[in-house]
């Protein structure tokens, strides 16, 4: 059917051709299969499929078009105005004035030959209004169809055209549901003060509580960023209650950084309630400034903890606040052969609930590798460590209050063994590697005299074995001679398939202070440690690391993780064990499982679960799930997750969210 519409196409020059396109004056183009000019009228007839492309760019498409005199008036069949590859608007009547295009009784979609059965958006609206110097399509009555079918009606709706990239203005809502705060919208309204600063506010409603404000803020600088989110509510309680997240890194130079960083929150169960808690045990607040070199570098941060965690009472942290920390490397070229040395200093301050210390660490050291005959790989250091303590009513291992200075000094020295031995086939390489390391270490009387500083403990792992320090930390110490031996077995071959096997033991020469039972140390030879890995990197990962008991090989502690994968469907599991010998404490054994499955169900849907479950106890700690389905033109989700948390006012919940919104040209609304 021939449609009518008048548009103002403008300085069209007189021409007569039978050629593919007219150029235009001002300049605008008319592609056709035929172009006829009649020059007594001043009218242009085109033949077939005709493109227009105006002075903005903004371009248009129809059939057996005819352009009455001067342009005022246009008819054709099937006539489209793009605004975007696969982005169009469709109207019986198109009107151009000034910099606004007009459509009548139009439809607007993102998704022109998205799926053979059809579009899967569209808007039908009484009026659609382009305006091209804002670069924004304004609806009136719209109604959104999906598949030709009616799903909801607003009276009026605003949005940029395909050309925008960011613009002021409301984002797609989402929704979700609680069992204890009932319904809860979610209305986010995005800011746009320039291509590198914005901000999205969002509002949310529920139905059972007090709203809830939500703010993110993003500003992006030639050499800094900063971000900061964050989050309030007054609930019907009458509680204040928020948490405010700040993130900021400063480049000084070419070789200095600095970091600014908040995490605060008004009580220890908000953050949990309202689902911005994700596992954190405490929040850290404080700054940071890194100075790079060549062969140095040197950190100084201050912090400042909030703890979430439940109080039990028992030392298995590190508690008060953190001001200053310093710390600073500088390592030599070789001074001979391989030679080099080592220059560290620390000093360390924490403070809290009316104690404090400060500490201040220097050590030196110089490494010696050699590769000698055979090829037996040999490493010698010596190093010489001093400790400055200052206590300020501080609680000692025997649980008695300290004030004054303490010191120590601790020299040290080691030697490094290893002999790897290759044998390579046709497709394989395998290596054979016996290690063993004797470190010589003043043996003293002296206890660890502070019981809670930066280290949180010992632990025996294959991760710990021949390393400088066997301890977290730094305030907990080796006392005495003691030496560490395993054997590593590794094969990989040229389709990148990798397999390892590592088995060691550490062996202290001393009868070591108290140490918690469950750590693997013993007096003499310790806990076995071990790791077996193996990798195909086409569809399976797999790790676990393990201790097993000195005497009858037992197993201690079992942590393993594994991912399988193949093209978007994927699982992973972990699992963690460890028995409990400490017999001065009630806990249990520690035995959890972590997995996470992902499914490809078509091309488009897919669904995700999350769980930890807690054997020990026989409960979920937590799971979350989801189905998604991602299409060219639109996504969608609905999302639960089930939170079995009891702590202080907070008691675990169930809370489901929907989310829909529009894809056009790759850019979600």
């Amino acid at each position: 059917m021939k449609k009518f519409n008048p548009i103002l196409i403008a300085c069209l020059i007189p021409a007569a051709s039978t050629a593919a396109t007219l150029d235009i004056e001002t300049p605008k183009t008319i592609t056709s299969e035929k172009i006829v000019y009649n020059v007594k009228t001043e009218t242009i007839q085109t033949s077939g499929e005709t493109e227009i492309v105006n002075q903005t760019g903004q371009r248009m498409t129809l059939t057996d078009s005819y352009l009455s005199q001067n342009g005022k008036s246009l008819s054709g069949d099937d006539i489209k105005l793009w605004l975007g590859d696969h982005v169009y608007v469709e109207s019986d009547n198109v009107v151009h004035e000034g910099d606004k295009t007009i459509a009548y009784k139009a439809m607007f979609t993102a998704c022109d030959d998205c799926d053979a059965y059809g579009d899967a958006w569209e808007i039908r609206a009484s009026k659609i209004i382009h305006n091209m110097d804002e670069h924004m399509l304004l609806f009136f009555n719209p109604v959104l169809w999906t598949y030709n079918v009616p799903v909801f009606w607003l009276p009026f709706y605003e949005m940029p055209d395909p050309s925008v990239k960011y613009k002021t203005g409301f984002l797609m809502p989402d929704f979700g549901s609680t069992n204890k705060m009932g319904t809860q919208i979610n209305v986010p309204f995005y800011v746009n003060f320039s291509d590198t600063h914005d901000l999205t506010f969002t509002t949310s409603y529920l139905t059972q509580e007090n709203p809830l404000f939500q703010i993110e803020h993003r500003l992006n600088l030639d050499h800094s960023e900063y971000r900061t989110h964050g989050a309030f509510t007054h609930n019907r309680l009458g509680e204040n209650r928020w948490y405010i997240f700040n993130n900021d890194v400063i480049e000084l130079g070419e070789y200095t950084r600095a970091t600014v960083f908040l995490e605060r929150a008004s009580d220890k169960t908000f953050m949990q309630k309202y689902g911005f808690y994700d596992d954190q045990p405490y929040l850290d607040s404080g700054a940071k400034i890194e100075v790079f070199g060549q062969s140095s570098y040197v950190v100084a941060d201050a912090h400042i903890f909030q703890e979430l965690r439940r109080s039990t009472g028992i030392y298995a942290s590190p508690s008060g606040n953190i001001l200053p920390n310093i710390r600073g490397t500088y390592q030599t070229a070789p001074i001979f052969k391989e030679t080099y040395l080592v220059f560290d200093a620390d000093m360390l301050g924490i403070s809290g609930d009316g104690t404090s210390s400060q500490r201040l660490i220097g050590d030196a050291r110089i490494v010696s590798p050699w590769t000698l005959w055979g090829g037996n790989r040999i490493t010698a250091s010596l190093s010489a460590r001093y400790d400055i303590y200052n206590f300020n009513n501080t609680e000692m291992v025997d649980t008695s209050e300290f004030s004054g200075f303490k010191d120590r000094f601790l020299p040290s020295g080691y030697v490094e063994w290893g002999l790897p031995l290759f044998k390579t086939t046709t497709n394989w390489t395998q290596i054979i590697e016996p290690k063993a390391r004797m470190t010589i270490m003043r043996k003293t009387d002296e206890e660890q005299f502070a019981l809670n500083n930066d280290s949180s403990g010992a632990f025996l792992s294959d991760t710990t074995l021949f390393s400088d320090n066997r301890f977290a930390g730094l305030d907990l110490w080796e006392n005495g001679t003691y030496a560490d031996y395993g054997i590593r077995y590794s094969a990989f071959n040229t389709k990148g398939k990798m397999f390892e096997l590592f088995l060691g033991q550490t062996y202290d020469f001393y009868d070591r202070a108290d140490t918690n039972p469950n750590s693997g140390f013993n007096n003499g030879a310790s806990d076995y440690v071990g790791r077996i890995s193996y990798n195909n990197t086409k569809w399976l990962s797999i790790t676990s690391r393990f201790r097993l008991n000195e005497e009858n090989l037992s197993l201690r502690h079992l942590e393993t993780s594994a991912y399988l994968w193949k093209s978007k469907n994927f699982l992973n599991i972990g699992h963690i064990w460890s028995q409990n010998l400490d017999e001065n404490t009630t806990g249990e054994d520690i035995n959890e499982i972590k997995a996470g499955i992902g499914l490809q169900i078509t091309e488009r849907w897919s669904i995700r679960f999350n769980a930890v479950y807690n054997a020990t106890f026989d409960r979920f700690q937590r799971h979350t799930g989801g189905i998604f389905y991602t299409h060219p033109c639109y996504y969608l989700s609905l999302q639960y997750r089930l939170d079995n948390t009891n702590k202080y006012d907070y008691v675990g919940n169930t809370t489901f969210q929907f989310k829909f919104g529009m894809t056009i040209n790759g850019q979600r609304y």
